[in-house]
């Protein structure tokens, strides 16, 4: 995939791609995303089990590829509901895979993940086996050539296997609407702000991929949009997965906010100040994730 202010994207969102697995060292690892990564998985995990268990699937999947695994929510969730399951793992990024590879390994399943690390934007993708099921969330907006990729996906699965695309809505709100005091709505300006950023580098940010599922030879067999609100009250991992994702929006959207707007951003982002974003009690969690499941026509 091409190369992003990534998850400011959905962290903003999560998602990579991936090719031979060589190593990698984590001063390569983009350290504020994959906290963001981490943080996403953390919070909104029960989300993605409820994902995973409302998938069509004929029969128990046991050779599951994951694309643009970041540094491992889905691989996880998915060993997790398939306990009989092997997850080859799939990314640009030697460092999320070497994260991926040390968390698989502390969590005793070392022996049921694979990382490859690969570019999914080329035309050769090294040998990911005959899946059941191909998972990818947050990842299929950042390919260059989601209609050559969604091709290759074809070509991968086996037999009535299933590819499960999961997209999301941008990346989460936390603050309410008329938060802060100083400068109403901000929040929702800040990602104006930043979705004109994603409109020209992430053009398929927030795309329906169902006509492209059909165009690629997939039969669409069900779509699903979830709704999460999440009550973070003075929750801290709600109040730094806020803090990280407003952070990394801030540098995507800092050239199209006003000077005001601006300095109250930066405020919320001052860790120091009393109007810290860290020391809010009033932040929510509010997002949507579309997922729509798929099958070789």
């Amino acid at each position: 995939m091409t190369p992003t202010n990534q998850h400011t994207s959905h962290h903003g969102e999560g998602g990579h791609h991936s090719g031979h697995a060589h190593g990698g060292h984590h001063e390569h690892v983009d350290r504020g995303q994959a906290e963001i990564l981490d943080l996403d998985a953390e919070v909104l995990g029960e989300h993605m089990a409820s994902i995973i268990a409302w998938l069509p699937l004929e029969s128990e999947p046991r050779q599951i590829v994951d694309l643009g695994c970041g540094t491992g929510a889905g691989t996880f969730a998915l060993l997790e509901r398939f306990p009989d399951a092997h997850v080859t793992a799939v990314d640009t990024s030697a460092g999320y895979l070497q994260l991926l590879r040390e968390k698989a390994c502390a969590r005793g399943v070392e022996r049921r993940v694979r990382t490859v690390q690969a570019d999914l934007d080329t035309d050769d993708w090294p040998d990911l086996g005959t899946p059941d099921l191909v998972w990818a969330s947050a990842s299929m907006h950042h390919m260059a050539d989601p209609d050559r990729a969604l091709t290759s996906v074809r070509e991968l699965l086996a037999p009535g296997g299933l590819f499960a695309v999961v997209e999301l809505a941008g990346f989460p709100r936390f603050l309410p609407a008329d938060a802060p005091e100083s400068r109403p709505g901000l929040e929702e300006r800040a990602h104006a702000a930043a979705d004109g950023f994603h409109a020209e580098h992430v053009p398929h940010r927030g795309a329906d991929w169902g006509p492209m599922l059909t165009a690629a030879g997939f039969t669409v067999e069900d779509e699903r949009t979830i709704t999460v609100r999440i009550e973070g009250a003075r929750s801290e991992t709600v109040g730094r997965y806020a803090y990280g994702g407003l952070r990394r929006i801030r540098g995507v959207a800092a050239p199209a906010l006003g000077p005001e707007d601006l300095a109250a951003l930066d405020e919320l982002l001052d860790t120091d100040s009393p109007n810290s974003l860290l020391r809010r009690d009033d932040l929510t969690v509010r997002t949507e994730r579309t997922v729509w499941a798929a099958r070789r026509a």
